[in-house]
This record gives structure tokens, sequence and C-alpha cells, in this order.
């Protein structure tokens, strides 16, 4: 099937690491316009160097979503330099697994208020798409506690409710608006790599609790980001995706 996502032009925020890289690379195959950004500059350097000798246009930028004027600065100029915007993918995320106000700060200021920023700055140009569309990267950790308290969990639960509105409110200016929900994604260097590496017992915890027998791997999550941001889901609005391999056991409807 043709996803209908050559030539757009989209903007990936989180994007080189994980998630947000499996994004970047799945667009870009699907013939997608590129613009990338995360906070680490060696990391941002390196992954604009490996895309390089893509077909398409990419640009990248060393910002941290928890600032609100470069941000929102760097939209509105990566937008200009794409000649436009079709798609706005939120990835980046604190990863706050505390549940102290530092925690609770900092997963506020990037995961909920970055992705407030971005649509905010973004909006504008995905007014002026004729197939536009927001995504936003949450987790199966919004509807599963775990019998804890933890400031992640409570904001990716709040940034699914943020899109949902979004969408209500967007969908007659003709963005869509969803939401993807990966379980455990396994990938070098991430939390889950370091935790097969620092606690062995709760990595295979994982393992044997996953139907699947496995964790998720980066490129599935991106996979379905792709298909829900393309033409070829074009009444899709205000869902939300889970990508966990059967993890989650509660009803979706």
């Amino acid at each position: 099937m043709d996803l209908g996502l050559k030539g757009k032009r989209a903007i990936v925020t989180g994007g080189t690491r994980g998630i947000g890289r499996a994004i970047v690379d799945v667009l870009i195959d699907e013939g997608c316009d590129i613009a990338f950004c995360a906070r680490n500059r060696d990391e941002v350097f390196e992954t604009h160097e490996a895309l390089s000798n893509s077909n398409t246009k990419i640009i990248s930028g060393v910002v941290d979503v928890a600032q609100s004027s470069p941000f929102r600065n760097w939209i509105v100029e990566s937008a200009e330099e794409l000649g436009g915007l079709d798609i706005l993918i939120a990835n980046a995320s604190a990863l706050g697994v505390g549940a102290d106000e530092e925690a609770w700060r900092t997963s506020l200021e990037v995961d909920i208020l970055g992705t407030v920023r971005a649509v905010e700055a973004a909006q504008v140009y995905l007014e002026r798409s004729n197939a536009a569309a927001i995504c936003a990267i949450s987790s199966t950790a919004s509807i599963n506690t775990a019998g804890r308290v933890r400031a992640y969990s409570g904001a990716k639960a709040a940034l699914i409710n943020y899109i949902s509105g979004l969408s209500t409110n967007l969908s007659r200016k003709g963005i869509r608006a969803n939401t993807v929900s990966p379980g455990a994604v396994y990938f070098p260097g991430g939390v889950w790599d370091l935790r097969k590496k620092n606690m062995p017992e709760m990595y295979d915890a994982a393992i044997k609790a996953s139907p699947s027998g496995r964790l998720c791997r980066p490129e599935e999550v991106a996979n379905a980001v792709a298909f829900l941001v393309s033409p070829a889901a074009s009444f899709i609005s205000g869902t939300n995706i889970i990508v966990d391999g059967g993890s989650t056991t509660r009803v979706q409807f």
C-alpha cells in the first residue's frame, strides 16, 4: 500500500535515538522531507551525517523543547526552510521515572509543554496543508501504574488527553491528531538495554510477561506512526494506537 507520504514535509522532535530516530528513518524512506531536533549536539551531528545521502531534504537542530522561545523559533524556521509543513511528530520525552517534584516539573516541561509549544508554533503551517497530521508518542505506562506513582505515567496520560482534545478542535481546520503508545521498547543504549545490563531480573520479567516473548523494536512503533500521519489514514483522528505485542490486557474501544 502506498501511504502517500512522498513529498510531505515533517518535523520530528527527539529524532536522534530510539523511536524518534526510527520515525525519521521511516519517513525518509517514504519520501518525506524532514526536520529533526534533539538536545545532544554530537548526536544531532552524527544523525545528520548518517542521513546526508538521502534523496530528501534533511534539516537538523540542537534545541531543547523545554526552552520555549528557542524551540518555537526552531519550529517556525524549520517549517519555512521546508517550504511548509504537513506532519508534526512530538516524540521528545524527559523519561521522568521518579515521583519527586523535579521529575514532575521536567515531565511537564518536556512531555506536555514541549508538545504544546510545538503544536502552537506549527499550527499556522499545518493549516495550509491539504494533509496535515499531528502525532504524539505516549506510552502504555499512561494506562498502567504498575503499582507506583511515576511522573512519566502521569505525563503520558495527560498527553493522550491533550491530543484527543486537539483532534476535536483542529479537525475543522483539516488537521488530524493522534497518539501512539508503545510498550517496552528495546534498542542499544535505551532504558531497557540499561535494565538488561543492570537489572536483569526486571528485564527477564518483562520478557516473560510479554505474550510475544520479546520487547518492541523502535521501527515497529515508527511504522504505526507513519501510517497514522499518512493520507492513507485520512479519516483517523483522536485515536491512541497501542504497540506492545499484546501486553496490554484491557479492551480497546
